[in-house]
């Protein structure tokens, strides 16, 4: 081969022409050698060109035919120098994580820090990696307050990812959630997951504005409706502040798996889910079809059943796995 290694440029032409033309000296047996298309300068020049490198054509003894080769006795020559560099980037973007959680540690507790209390920061983007490092970077709490309900479920599986391996850490984490947010079935299985390694979620039935607290060194707030501006705070009275407010609304909510079963009037309910009562009415429907019950009280019975379950599994697993790291 004269190239030592392939990118997508290659990949996309041996999905098309260097493809057809493949396919054809495959049907034909071989394609001649002296083939005008194939000649310097004509339109499958480069398709052929990319043939005789990978090798999955190879010129006949007299070459004047150049006959396909099976692409399964050529491939790891491709494939496994592209796993190596792979796994080289994804070691080194490791590294470079590190160390920049090193500096970021570095920074947090520096007087710099207390120099610029407030950091603005603007787009989607930018404010979910600020977060996803921050949330990286801690070390003993994390405290989250996020309203309006319902999370898309794609959000729930990163946040996931993210906060598991701060809880394996050793990671305090406790999160507050509205009432409604019980009635998602995504947000009850991300839960579940993170309860189950030492979180702590509780609801409330009033409106708060979202917050992220990490390690009591830096809050994070939305500076617009639209969520695309928020504000980063380093100052450590103005994050006392928040974190007085965080355990305030605490302090009145319930835990998570609480409310559905404790046998409120639906307009009660609803008033305290913050929804409309034909709403709620759609949740208890919703719920009784998914654990396949009839009345309010066998959907009673059927959910604290269910969390009696969850604890004896959670029981199970501790008292099995004594070498577990921190939950």
């Amino acid at each position: 081969m004269t190239r030592s290694s392939y990118g997508p440029t290659e990949r996309h032409l041996l999905e098309t022409a260097a493809r057809e033309l493949y396919a054809e000296a495959v049907t034909l047996g071989g394609l001649p050698a002296d083939d005008v298309r194939l000649a310097e300068g004509a339109d499958a020049r480069e398709a052929l060109v990319l043939l005789l490198d990978v090798g999955l054509l190879r010129r006949s003894g007299d070459e004047g035919l150049l006959q396909p080769v099976d692409p399964a006795s050529v491939q790891s020559q491709v494939v496994v120098p592209l796993g190596a560099r792979g796994a080289e980037l994804l070691t080194e973007s490791a590294r470079w994580a590190d160390a920049f959680s090193e500096l970021g540690q570095l920074y947090r507790t520096s007087p710099v820090a207390a120099v610029s209390p407030i950091t603005e920061i603007h787009g989607l983007d930018n404010i979910n990696s600020f977060i996803h490092a921050a949330v990286n970077d801690s070390r003993t709490e994390l405290l989250t307050a996020q309203p309006h309900g319902r999370r898309p479920a794609n959000t729930l599986a990163e946040a996931e990812n993210r906060d598991v391996k701060a809880l394996d850490r050793g990671v305090r984490m406790r999160t507050l959630y509205q009432h409604s947010a019980r009635h998602s079935p995504a947000t009850r299985e991300y839960v579940a997951d993170i309860v189950s390694r030492g979180a702590e979620v509780r609801t409330l039935d009033e409106f708060f504005r979202r917050l992220i607290v990490i390690d009591r060194q830096v809050a994070v707030v939305p500076a617009s409706d639209n969520h695309h501006v928020a504000i980063a705070i380093h100052d450590a009275s103005l994050i006392a502040y928040l974190v007085d407010i965080f355990e305030r609304s605490w302090e009145r909510a319930q835990p998570f798996n609480r409310l559905l079963v404790e046998g409120h009037s639906d307009p009660a309910s609803a008033k305290r889910l913050g929804v409309s009562t034909r709403t709620y009415a759609g949740y208890i429907a919703a719920l009784k079809e998914e654990y396949g019950v009839q009345t309010r009280f066998q959907l009673g019975y059927a959910m604290n059943a269910d969390t009696d379950r969850a604890h004896l599994d959670e029981d199970f697993d501790d008292g099995d796995d004594l070498d577990a790291g921190p939950a």
